[in-house]
Order: C-alpha cells, then structure tokens, then sequence
C-alpha cells in the first residue's frame, strides 16, 4: 500500500510536534510538504524533516497533486477555512482544536465536510488517544463505577509560558481560555458521559497579570456545568502552574470513582534529597502527550487506508466549540448561560 503523502499548514510549537511525528513516527505516511509564511520554519521543514516542497500560500499546497492529505496546525480563526478548503480540492483533513470560533462557520464546514464523504476528516482531541484516558473509558463503558455523577477537570500550563502569552495576548485573539483550553476538558466530559450540557457558569480571575483584564482573557477560569441527564460537571483551566504542566481528570460514579494523572507525573522516578521526597512533573504538553499525539496521527492516516471514518468529527467540534463559548458568555456576563438546543 502507497504511502499516504501529508502536507502541513503551521510550524510553531505544536505543528513542529506534529511535524516530526508525521516524518519520523508515524506508519504509512509520506511528509510531503510544509507551509508557513515563516521562512526558517520551512527552512526546518526541509533540512530537519527532510520534507520535498514547501509553500508559503496554503491554497497552492492544498491545490498541488504533491499531497493526499492536511494537517492543520495553524491559529485557531483559520481552522474552518482551511478545511473547506482542502476539502473541495479533494484532500483528507486533519484539524487541530477548535474547529473553530464562531458556531456558524463551523455549521458551514460542516456541510462541507458532509458533501465528502469519501475524504477523512478528523478533528485534533488527543486525550482521547491517551492510553490512561482510554483505559478509564472503557472501565466507565463497561459499568465500573456505575453511573456518573460528577466530572472535575484541571488543565493547566505551566507559569514559564504566561509572560509570553500576556505580550501575545495583548496584540491578538487567542479565542480566550475556554476555547484556547478548557475544550479538552469539555470534549471530555461529552465523550466520558455521552451527554450534551444545558447550562455553565463561569467565573475567572487574573491575579499575576491584571493587564490581561484589558486583553480580554483569563490567566485562570473555572466553570460549572450541568449536562442533559443532570451529571454536573466541574473544570478548571489555568496558565499559571508554578510546578509544570498540570492536567487531571475525576470521575464520580455511584459504584467508585476514577482518577486520571492526579499527579502529572514525568516518569516512574522518586528523588529524595534535602530538598525532601520529589516526584518530577511533566513540563509541557508535547511531553505528556507525546504518545497520544503519535496514535492520533496514526489513526488519521489508517482511517485513509481502510477507507472508514474516526470517531472525532465536526459534531464534537461545533458542541465543544458551543460549550466553551457559553462559558466566555457566562463569564462576560456574570450570568448562567443556557445552551441553545
């Protein structure tokens, strides 16, 4: 069988994660080519990556016959035109989170993406392919800790990125905290549960940078929601964790309850020093999702192999999207939000 020959859109940070899977860890796949408007990322692309054809207009690579598939690594308001895009030329799509801002542009993707039912899309929720989060799924599906009744999120960065984020933040729209971040946890609890939420409310507070009040974003927010068969669900997004990267992850259920990484963990190692007993953390997100971002990637290309659809598509984008934006209303309103059926 042909390789499946891969172009990406976006080489900062995570788009060089993805970058260097696709060329280097992932079966089945070819990294063809590269677009950014930055040079010396294509320049990486091609002396680091080995990657043949690089572009710094996105409609020519997606328009060219040197690649079968997209992957989607770049700003979050770019996301829905560049899958109709690559869609009506005819090519596969990966997108990272969100599939986008605004709830009718991503309605508008959708039925495109509809119209092609030969192509595969797939949308970039990796902690679904975590193997702790996959193993508490399936404790959870086969009735384990009974019926949920409460979820409790924490996703937090590290506080070694927040002084860059406050310079970017306060220049553009990283779609605030909710969108940027706290979706993870929202498609968690959709995918945990397999129920919509009818009601958030959210509250936030930036503490280490109130500059970021004039931006418009949350250095740390939390939400409360109630879901469809009334399980509640609590999250707490933050970019201030002093220790590392810290994502966690309760279920409540009426026989037990489930928790993932309670301690973000790097490894299995205890140091014990005159500093005390010290279990290292992880540090950032390509390190503690190295693995789940590789059996992403691999999903998406033997989905274009075998011809068959992932079980992430653009529904789970439009509600989680939907979700984290009644909790920016919520938020900026200092109300409870109803989602809108």
């Amino acid at each position: 069988m042909n390789n499946i020959r891969v172009g990406i859109v976006g080489l900062g940070r995570l788009g060089k994660v993805h970058a260097q899977n696709l060329a280097t860890g992932v079966s089945g796949c070819e990294l063809t080519a590269a677009c950014s408007l930055v040079e010396t990322e294509l320049a990486f692309a091609q002396k680091n990556l080995g990657v043949k054809h690089t572009f710094s207009s996105y409609e020519e690579m997606v328009k060219s016959s040197v690649i079968d598939a997209v992957f989607i690594v770049s700003p979050s308001g770019f996301h829905c035109d560049q899958v109709r895009l690559a869609m009506e030329n005819g090519k596969h799509v990966f997108t990272e989170k969100p599939l986008g801002l605004e709830v009718e542009d991503i309605k508008k993707t959708q039925k495109v993406i509809e119209e092609h039912p030969e192509q595969v899309f797939m949308l970039g929720f990796m902690r679904r392919y975590d193997e702790s989060y996959q193993y508490a799924k399936k404790m959870v599906e086969d009735g384990e800790i009974g019926e949920i009744t409460l979820i409790r999120c924490y996703g937090i960065d590290p506080s070694e990125g927040l002084e860059s984020f406050v310079k970017f933040a306060m220049n553009n729209d990283s779609g605030g905290l909710f969108l940027d971040m706290a979706i993870h946890d929202i498609d968690l609890v959709r995918w945990f549960t397999g129920q919509e939420v009818d009601q958030v409310w959210a509250i936030g507070k930036n503490a280490a940078y109130p500059e970021l009040d004039q931006a418009g974003e949350l250095e740390t927010g939390a939400a409360m929601m109630s879901l469809s068969d009334k399980t509640m669900a609590l999250l707490v997004a933050g970019r201030n964790a002093a220790h590392g990267y810290h994502v966690e992850t309760e279920i409540m259920g009426t026989k037990g309850m489930l928790r993932v990484a309670q301690a973000p963990e790097k490894n299995l190692v205890t140091i014990m020093n005159d500093q005390g007993i010290i279990r290292p953390c992880s540090q950032n997100f390509p390190e503690r999702f190295r693995e789940a971002f590789i059996r992403e990637a691999q999903e998406f290309i033997s989905c274009i192999q075998e011809k068959r659809q992932p079980a992430v598509n653009a529904e789970d984008g439009l509600q989680s999207t939907k979700i984290a934006l009644a909790c920016q209303e919520s938020f900026d309103t200092k109300s409870l939000v109803q989602l809108k059926k």
